[in-house]
């Protein structure tokens, strides 16, 4: 594996990130994927060959792991920690190609033609949706790896003894899973790191949507500030206008005709 390729997406993940996002990217890359590849692998090296039961029936044993570990612990982390980190990927990408694009058009027009993107790496636009997406993706994601699990394995724990009859055993067997207090830690460590990094995928989305519509509301009374001064200032004109001129609108009351006519003296 190339280290520097892989140090440079991680710094550009973490560049474009928002403070709940770099918390998220420490947590995934310490807690979750060296964990993995240093603790995870050796601890569940040998569920197969350590699975005992007690009977001589040849395909008794390979029949009974099969039922009750119909998908490794290792490889279903091992998708869901690749599935987890692609979205963050994307959101580098979006950003080199906003760069390239800004690029290509400075080439074209000059410096001075203006630009296209005045923060390429400024979540705005396309960039801000493409960003939200992948919050959504990530969460999504490990809601439904966390749900397989208890699907596969309730309360996410493994019993020292478990009971098979399937074929082609004799009878009720009793099987021993290697390790199984070892492996219901680690177990419960994954799971409560991805419910952590499910809280802080909502988090981070929650501050992203409030900081956005903070905005639009700013901007909204901005616009409407500017707009109310001209406004203002037409109809003081239109009171002037009307003020100096002899015969008022037709419209107008006689009580009120009255009353401007005396203002005008």
């Amino acid at each position: 594996m190339n280290w520097g390729i892989f140090e440079s997406l991680l710094s550009g993940v973490n560049k474009y990130s928002t403070a709940f996002g770099r918390i998220w990217l420490s947590l995934v890359f310490i807690f979750r994927v060296l964990v993995y590849l240093v603790t995870a692998e050796r601890v569940w090296s040998d569920d197969h060959k350590d699975f005992d039961c007690n009977t001589r029936q040849p395909g008794c044993s390979n029949v009974c792991f099969d039922e009750f570990f119909p998908v490794s612990h290792v490889r279903l982390w091992a998708l869901q920690l690749i599935l987890v980190t692609c979205p963050s990927l994307l959101v580098v990408m979006h950003v080199a190609y906003r760069e390239a694009r800004e690029k290509k058009h400075r080439e074209a027009v000059g410096e001075d033609g203006g630009r296209l993107y005045p923060n390429p790496g400024k979540k705005r636009g396309g960039l801000w949706w493409t960003y939200v997406f992948s919050l959504m993706f990530k969460a999504g994601i490990d809601i439904t790896f966390l749900y397989v699990f208890h699907s596969f394995y309730p309360r996410y724990t493994l019993p020292p003894v478990v009971k098979c009859h399937a074929a082609p055993c004799p009878n009720i067997v009793d099987c021993f899973i290697s390790k199984p207090s070892e492996k219901n830690i680690f177990t419960l460590f994954m799971v409560i790191t991805a419910a952590v990094c499910i809280l802080l995928n909502l988090m981070e989305l929650a501050y992203l949507v409030s900081k956005r519509c903070r905005e639009c509301m700013a901007a909204r009374r901005a616009r409407t500030a500017g707009a109310s001064p001209c406004k203002q200032q037409d109809l003081l004109s239109g009171d002037l206008i009307f003020l100096g001129s002899d015969a008022p609108p037709p419209l107008l009351p006689d009580l009120a005709r009255d009353y401007v006519k005396k203002t005008i003296l």
